[in-house]
């Protein structure tokens, strides 16, 4: 299988459990390239196993040799390694073992850091480990099914400049507030003996209707005509 035929099969399933579970797809997807040499190793053809996960999976489980590293010096070993019946189940698996307490740390991280989380935690003995998914990452640009799959944790920088952009967006909604309230409100104290004047001004033909609810703008104007004595003579208008 070509490298970007395995990339687009294994991919959705990436991208998926990166947006439920916060897994790396990058690292999912670069992981399972190490692991199962493009889906050509033997644990991947005979137990659809792309990660080298031991244990006992759907389909049971199937004795292999593999090579480990103890102490830096690699041994071959044989190992039970869980069985799958497709490649979902396979990453669906890696999904949930990277859940686990022991790889907390790499939960909701772009692609070079997962790598690194996941080779700090142990999860294979090769010292080279995370050099070899980033290298994969790089030249396969994997980080595109992260952007594709959710959103990386903001940079320091990015944080700043969105508490900044929140500071302004409360200021604007404060000061629409105010605007808000300054064109519709209850008679201020300071117009109450000017809009009485205006009901006064005339019984059958009121200068105002409703005096309650107006604007800042309308009570100014009503005390400024107020104050020239507009309102004293009930001939005027």
């Amino acid at each position: 299988m070509k490298p970007n035929d395995f990339i687009a099969k294994i991919a959705p399933a990436a991208i998926r459990d990166w947006q439920a579970s916060g897994v790396s797809a990058a690292l999912t997807i670069a992981q399972a390239i190490l692991e199962s040499n493009w889906g050509t190793s033997t644990l991947a053809v005979r137990a659809n196993n792309l990660f080298g996960i031991k244990g006992t999976g759907p389909a049971g489980s199937i004795s292999l040799p593999t090579k480990e590293y103890r102490g830096g010096t690699p041994v071959n070993v044989n190992a039970a390694f869980s069985k799958y019946y497709s490649w979902d189940e396979s990453v669906a698996d890696h999904t949930r073992l990277l859940l686990g307490k022991r790889y907390e740390k790499t939960l909701h991280r772009p692609g070079r850091e997962a790598a690194r989380g996941v080779a700090a935690a142990g999860y294979a003995t090769d010292p080279a480990y995370a050099n070899k998914l980033i290298d994969l990452m790089d030249k396969y640009d994997l980080y595109r099914y992260d952007a594709e799959g959710g959103e990386e944790p903001m940079t320091a920088e990015e944080k700043k400049q969105l508490e900044a952009l929140k500071a302004t967006v409360k200021e604007q909604a404060e000061r629409i507030a105010k605007l808000e309230k300054r064109a519709e409100l209850k008679t201020p104290e300071w117009a109450k003996e000017a809009v009485k004047a205006a009901v006064n001004y005339d019984k059958k033909r009121p200068l105002i209707q409703s005096p309650e609810q107006g604007s800042y703008d309308f009570y100014r104007l009503i005390t400024i005509l107020h104050r020239r004595g507009l309102f004293d003579n009930p001939d005027v208008g």
